[in-house]
């Protein structure tokens, strides 16, 4: 016996979240056992959920979760009343499941409140009578064309197949979504000092305190009128790679390179010192800074000073702090125009460097509960 309206949009809302946490990789659980797809199924996919014809990117989600749900549904059929085998309201299903989703996720497939009142989708079902209808006739084929084969199939795990491929077509689409930061009004030193710490807790190869530290420079920069420019290349990047001597580089009016930041997300060592010390050298840069996110290596912390005299001996001031003593100082000299001038800028390096979706969603989760 079919599913209900009802049953089906709650049915549905458990699957999406389920098979979108494993196409996201935030699960255990995978999808190998799933049967592949043909190459040709595979592109009608990706591109239907990149379709120019904004309506068309809802459609296969919302077609194929149904039929996942129901096997007896026809995941073609679009309204109730086209009668037959399979007929079910796709439209309801699609604004009441598909568009939470899409809101919850950045608007990956274009921010459509009611996709399927638009023209397109204004049919009885997805099938080659209404191409005439449709204005991109190439994006409707496509469609056709992939839930045709589910159709044909009648397969369960065809179908999954199917779905896991458009989440992970969905998914790639939205790594390249931008995010929105809502920078709040009023930023407060004890609260923002904790939210940095807790953004940072997380494992990202250190694209998160570059990120933090490379806006907080920009931001001394420009509120102190220490720095003209702060340069600084992707976490990923290797410095002798970019030709920089570190991670930062903090440059005067002149274009002299007046200040080099090395940022560390582990424990700092004397061998890290050392080796970016001779690249200062080479450099002639006198100012080197290190920003620690873990402190110094335990075993070598009595040997530091020591090292930091010598190099100070050979012409290099070498600077080693810990990431909370450094910012907490500097933030409360900003005062709270000066705080909200960095949150935006960590928004903006996040997005120059392309970061993970993962950390950018990060950082928009934790401006909205500053």
């Amino acid at each position: 016996m079919p599913l209900s309206p009802g049953e089906l949009a709650e049915k549905a809302r458990k699957l999406l979240l389920r098979r979108w946490r494993i196409a996201e990789g935030s699960t255990d659980e995978h999808t190998d056992k799933s049967p592949g797809l043909p190459d040709d199924i595979a592109r009608d996919i990706h591109d239907s959920v990149n379709a120019s014809t904004k309506t068309y990117r809802y459609v296969l989600p919302a077609q194929v979760i149904a039929k996942a749900c129901d096997p007896s549904l026809d995941c073609r059929c679009i309204q109730v009343s086209r009668s037959g085998p399979g007929a079910f309201d796709a439209r309801s299903l699609a604004h009441g499941v598909i568009v939470p989703f899409d809101r919850a996720n950045e608007n990956v497939l274009g921010g459509s409140p009611e996709p399927y009142a638009n023209n397109p989708v204004r049919v009885p079902e997805i099938s080659p009578a209404h191409r005439a209808a449709q204005k991109n006739k190439a994006g409707w084929d496509r469609l056709c064309r992939v839930l045709d084969a589910v159709e044909e199939h009648q397969d369960p795990q065809f179908t999954l197949a199917v779905l896991d491929h458009v989440l992970r077509a969905i998914r790639d689409r939205l790594e390249g979504a931008s995010v929105a930061y809502a920078v709040p009004q009023r930023v407060s030193h004890t609260r923002l000092l904790p939210a940095l710490q807790a953004y940072l807790a997380a494992r990202s190869g250190g694209v998160r305190l570059q990120t933090i530290v490379a806006a907080l420079f920009e931001t001394i920069g420009t509120r102190f009128g220490i720095f003209a420019e702060v340069r600084s290349n992707k976490p990923t990047a290797a410095d002798i790679s970019t030709g920089q001597v570190a991670d930062l580089e903090c440059y005067d009016s002149s274009d002299r390179l007046a200040l080099a930041v090395e940022v560390k997300d582990r424990e700092l060592t004397l061998t890290q010192i050392s080796d970016k010390t001779v690249l200062a050298r080479g450099a002639n840069v006198t100012e080197l800074l290190f920003i620690a996110q873990r402190g110094i290596r335990k075993e070598e912390h009595d040997l530091i000073p020591e090292a930091v005299e010598r190099q100070f001996a050979s012409g290099h001031n070498v600077y080693i702090f810990d990431f909370e003593d450094f910012a907490s100082g500097i933030l409360a000299l900003l005062g709270e125009v000066g705080r909200r001038d960095f949150l935006t800028r960590v928004g903006e390096v996040l997005e120059r460097y392309q970061a993970p979706l993962s950390d950018r969603r990060a950082w928009a989760a934790a401006l909205r509960d500053l």
